[in-house]
């Protein structure tokens, strides 16, 4: 077992491919799925997800708005899907896209990158708009526990785009900017993989900045539900090291609930389908 969070990702992708499954209770997935809006609804649905990919997913990513919405009770159910996916042998990548200045950012690691904290997670996605020198101590934190970072750099969704293109006083553009940052930040990496990684939506176009070059791993989204195919991926990717990059999908899994086999069998086809295209 890989000690850094960057070669945990290396090492298991490329055993067992790229997916990593998004856990997003939603109250019209809920609904889908013949339950509640409530407590027993969420938690039926995150279990039965968790049960169906497990063994096939590297990670699942549950979405943290659609647990904290219910509270404690929503927050408890969390820490007991980040404590069932570890004894799963099932990376918990926990996205709360945190990020502020300061002793903030001291309390966010602490909440989720800590390994005392019940809802220490395998790594955090983080929202960078605050400045990535604020956000140090997160970075510093993360390689401390061996944990992994998810910096925000070019989201899937269209209305990211004006901000993460425009354009910083070096002339680069905000994603490629951010990019570069990560690289820096990387080189001093033990590992094969920096613990410094770029969600990347599987939509946009190739960053001005070599992909290749950041050293760190990616988490996709957009492939599916998004428009974006394997294929996309692979082209986006093709020069990044094998095993670098963690497709997340989520509907285009969680839409053939709530059985636990048509699950399990749709995360399968996905899966393979990735690994095609990215190993």
């Amino acid at each position: 077992m890989a000690n850094w969070f960057g070669d945990e990702v290396l090492e298991r992708s490329r055993e067992l491919g790229p997916l990593c499954v998004g856990i997003d209770p939603h109250a019209g997935l809920l609904k889908s799925w013949g339950r509640g809006d409530d407590i027993t609804g969420l938690e039926f649905f995150a279990f039965r997800m968790l049960e169906a990919v497990a063994g096939t997913a590297v990670a699942i990513k549950p979405q943290v708005a659609f647990f904290e919405r219910f509270g404690a009770a929503g927050f408890h159910a969390l820490e007991r899907l980040i404590v069932e996916a570890r004894e799963a042998n099932v990376l918990i990548i926990a996205d709360a896209k945190r990020g502020d200045i300061g002793s903030t950012n001291d309390g966010y690691a602490d909440a989720w990158l800590h390994p005392a904290s019940p809802l220490a997670a395998d790594a955090l996605t983080v929202s960078p708009y605050l400045g990535l020198d604020a956000m140090s101590s997160l970075i510093e934190s993360a390689a401390t526990y061996n944990k992994g970072l998810f910096v925000v750099v070019a989201s899937s969704n269209p209305e990211g785009r004006p901000i993460q293109t425009a354009r910083v006083d070096s002339g680069e553009r905000v994603e490629d900017f951010l990019l570069r940052s990560i690289a820096e930040r990387n080189e001093a990496s033990p590992g094969a993989l920096g613990h410094v990684g770029a969600v990347i939506g599987a939509t946009r176009d190739r960053s001005e900045f070599p992909l290749e070059e950041m050293n760190g791993p990616f988490l996709v989204p957009g492939v599916g539900a998004q428009g974006a195919t394997p294929s996309d991926v692979g082209r986006l990717f093709e020069r990044c090291q094998k095993g670098s990059v963690l497709v997340n999908a989520s509907r285009s899994i969680s839409d053939a609930g709530p059985e636990r086999r048509a699950i399990a069998d749709a995360a399968q086809r996905l899966r393979d389908d990735l690994s095609s295209a990215l190993l």
